[in-house]
Order: structure tokens, then C-alpha cells, then sequence
């Protein structure tokens, strides 16, 4: 039977979704949702999430008019419906032509063969050469061997401090290393503030940058188990411990908060981990005219500036889409650096390529040139993917979940690395599984 018009076909196709990737089970169990109407000759379909969504349409105007032919349609999904939506149109062979994907869920789709890999493609591409982009962000997006999308934009965690109070604590400027920023902890404390730090208990972000901060990777023989009884990890979890031990970070979540920008404006603490978006709400919350109390810094490392999350969206083309030329074309418009420039004008988000960051803007100042966001850029260098395995997402949240425990019942590093290898290997087994499986490769 036809695949663009029997539904036999996609029948088949969600069997072997649900055999591949249990996450599909519950889309398959309601087929309603995605019919077997026949598509024909849509329009492009990009599906976009979040504030992305409501401004890709002013970012696609020039394309629009160099591409007359080309009927797109942009269609705005919330962060909170993407995931399940997504693998609702796998299941039932109704996927768009490209859409925004956040990183962690690239591994996801591409355990199913849902992505189009982009080698070829950017073979023909001199202007998006490998080279001008963050090496970290980009290594998101290849799972085994093959390029599978495009970052749109970038997202890290590194350190804001209030060089105010860290001045009258003696501490000229931020830390570099896990010594110097211990050090610079227990000065603050002793000049009056009792838990400089914060470190809210419901967010495995500094944890996990800590982490990958170290040599040994966080999974072993390729995805199939668990790392986390390597001495690295039991390092860094151990220092992060070690933060609430003394009394430098207290026991809370972010929600026992009021609002964590304005906190940080009273000085209640002077130190937290965040990304790019807490620019702008600073000077929101606390007023632009307090801008010279605080800045940004790279994370601390073990030895010096050290590495952090590598996070973000990715442009995807699917592989059932019918128009990938097109789709291709759209990649091509919005990877353009004077575009990313406006993208990051319109939203705040931060630009993958490093061309983009040194392109003089508006005002004539480029991105690379602006003080707060200089810290980031300096970041995305030492910046690290984490593993490509679809059970990513679940095994952070397992690690937030079990770090919170340990802070509450005093666990050392080792205890914490043990119990998340007993439980990450549990996740990984159907991985295991499958990959026992899987038919050998010929050369």
C-alpha cells in the first residue's frame, strides 16, 4: 500500500516505534489523534516552540520573499506539549518538514530514524562551514557518526556574582577554580552572609556541570551503563556536597524562593548558576542603573575555568518530509549570521556561531564586546554535550532527585555515584538490549 495514503503502512510504522522507543506507547494507543488523511501538496511545515515560535515568522520575512514559491507555515507549539506531540506525529507518519528541537531530545528521535542526517547537505554549504561553530553545541547534534540537526541557538550555565559584595569581602574578582571560589565562600560568610551560594535543590544543572567537568565520561562502553562511581564524578559530587555541608549553599528549592533576581539584588546571596535569560531579568528585577554590582564569570573548574552544560535548540528536517530541499533552505536562511544576529536581538537567545558574536550590531557594538555576555562566550568554549542516549532526559531528572537526597541525609559522593549507577543501569537496559541486537555493520 502507498505510504502517503494507507494507513496499513503507518500502522506498521508505530509497531516498530513502540518496539524501538517505549516513550511512543501511549501516542500509538490513540491513533484518532493523527488520522490517515492524505497531505498532498501542503504548505512547509516548521513546527517552532516557546518565544522562538512567535518571533520566527519576522525572521523568515526575507526568506520569504527570495523564496516567493515556497509556501511556509509556521506552527507554534508550547515547550510543555512539544515532546509528546512529536512523537504522537512519528507514531501516526505526520511529522512536519523541519522543526526547533532541544537538544536532549535529538538522541530520542534519532534512536527512531526519524531525523534526515545533514553530512551531504553541508558538504554543499561552504558558508556554514563546522569550524565558525561552538565545538560543544555542535557535537549535540552528531549521534553516531551522523550530523542529524543545525543549532539554532546555544545555552550554557556559568556563574553571576555581586562584585560588590564580593569586593567588601576581599574578593576582587570571581573565582577560577574550585579553591579560589571555597575561598572566596568563606570569605563571604565571614563577613556576614550565611549562605552565599545558591544551589536550589530541584535543579540538576550544577551538578551536572560540575560533572562534566571531568575526565571520565557518564556513561560507559558506549551508553550501555552507567559512570557514575568514576573517581571524576564522586569529585564533583562531593565539592557540590561539600557546599551545603558547610553551610555555603542552603538546603531550599528555587520555588521557596520570592524571586530569585531580586534576592540576588538584596544580597541574601551573591552567587548563583544560571543562563543568558537572567541578563535581562536582572535588569528588569534589580534596574539597569545597579548593572555595576554585578557581572558574569565562566564556572569554576577543578583546576581553573572549567566546563558546563551544553543546551539549547536545534533545527531539524525529518525524514519523511517530501520538500527537504526546501526545508534545507530554511536551515540555511536562519544559520545566516545577520539573522542569528536579529533572532538574538528579538529574544535574548545566544548565537551557535562565533562569527555572529563578533558582527558589529546596531549600535555598533558586537555581541562578543558586551561585558556580561563576553562571560558566555568565554563559556561556550569549554562547553560539553552530554551522552546521546534517548534516556538522557530521565536520567537527569533521576539525578536531581537523587542528589536532593543526599544533601538531606548527609551522603558522601561515593554513596551518591553508587546509587545513581544502580538506577541509570535499570533505564539503560532495554538499551542494552537492543544494541545486543542490532545487526553488525559491513565495510
Amino acid at each position: 500500500m502507498d505510504r502517503r495514503t494507507g494507513c496499513t503502512r503507518r500502522t506498521v510504522l508505530a509497531s516498530m516505534a513502540a518496539r524501538a522507543a517505549p516513550l511512543v506507547a501511549s501516542a500509538i494507543a490513540a491513533p484518532a489523534l493523527v488520522g490517515c488523511a492524505r497531505r498532498g501538496h501542503a504548505p512547509l511545515r516548521f513546527w517552532a516552540m516557546g518565544r522562538e515560535g512567535e518571533v520566527v515568522g519576522e525572521l523568515l520575512e526575507g526568506f520569504r520573499r527570495a523564496h516567493p514559491a515556497i509556501d511556509l507555515r509556521i506552527e507554534q507549539l508550547p515547550w510543555t506539549a512539544a515532546h509528546e506531540k512529536l512523537l504522537t506525529a512519528f507514531a501516526g507518519d505526520a511529522t512536519p518538514d523541519l522543526a526547533q528541537l532541544g537538544n536532549s531530545w535529538v538522541p530520542e528521535l534519532a534512536a527512531l530514524d526519524a531525523l534526515q542526517p545533514l553530512d551531504h547537505w553541508l558538504v554543499t554549504q561552504p558558508g556554514l562551514a563546522p569550524g565558525d561553530w561552538f565545538d560543544g553545541i555542535w557535537r549535540t547534534n552528531v549521534v553516531d557518526g551522523r550530523l542529524l540537526g543545525l543549532p539554532w541557538y546555544v545555552d550554557t550555565r556559568l556563574l553571576f556574582w555581586r562584585r560588590d559584595l564580593f569586593a567588601r569581602a576581599g574578593q576582587a574578582a570571581a573565582p577560577r577554580s574550585w579553591a579560589e571560589w571555597t575561598a572566596a565562600l568563606d570569605a563571604l560568610q565571614r563577613s556576614g552572609i550565611a549562605h552565599p551560594q545558591l544551589l536550589p535543590l530541584n535543579e540538576y544543572e550544577p551538578l551536572l556541570a560540575l560533572a562534566l567537568q571531568q575526565d571520565e565520561p557518564l556513561l560507559r562502553d558506549g551508553g550501555r551503563f552507567g559512570h557514575f562511581r568514576s573517581a571524576g564524578f564522586v569529585r564533583a559530587a562531593d565539592f557540590f556536597l561539600d557546599r551545603y555541608r558547610s553551610g555555603h549553599a542552603s538546603a531550599v528549592t528555587n520555588v521557596q524562593i520570592a524571586n530569585l533576581w531580586q534576592e540576588f539584588g538584596r544580597g541574601t546571596f551573591v552567587a548563583f548558576i544560571s543562563g543568558p535569560w537572567s541578563i535581562g531579568e536582572l535588569d528588569r528585577r534589580i534596574g539597569i542603573e545597579r548593572r555595576n554590582h554585578w557581572s558574569t564569570a565562566p564556572l569554576p573548574g577543578p583546576n581553573g575555568p572549567g566546563a558546563s552544560t551544553a543546551g539549547g535548540s536545534s533545527l531539524v528536517v525529518f525524514r519523511r518530509s517530501k520538500r527537504q530541499a526546501d526545508a534545507l533552505a530554511v536551515l540555511a536562511w536562519l544559520a545566516r549570521p545577520e539573522v542569528q544576529q536579529r533572532f538574538h536581538a528579538l529574544t535574548g537567545n545566544l548565537p551557535p556561531r562565533r562569527s555572529t558574536w563578533t558582527l558589529p550590531a546596531e549600535a555598533g557594538v558586537p555581541l562578543i564586546d558586551e561585558p556580561r555576555a563576553r562571560a558566555f562566550a568565554e563559556q561556550l568554549e569549554r562547553v560539553k554535550p552530554t551522552p546521546a542516549v534517548p534516556e538522557w532526559e530521565r536520567i537527569g531528572q533521576e539525578m536531581q532527585q537523587l542528589a536532593q537526597r543526599a544533601v538531606h541525609e548527609r551522603w558522601p559522593g561515593a554513596r551518591l555515584g553508587a546509587a545513581l549507577d544502580a538506577r541509570v543501569d535499570g533505564f539503560l537496559e532495554k538499551r542494552r538490549w537492543m544494541l545486543a541486537r542490532r545487526p553488525a555493520t559491513t565495510t
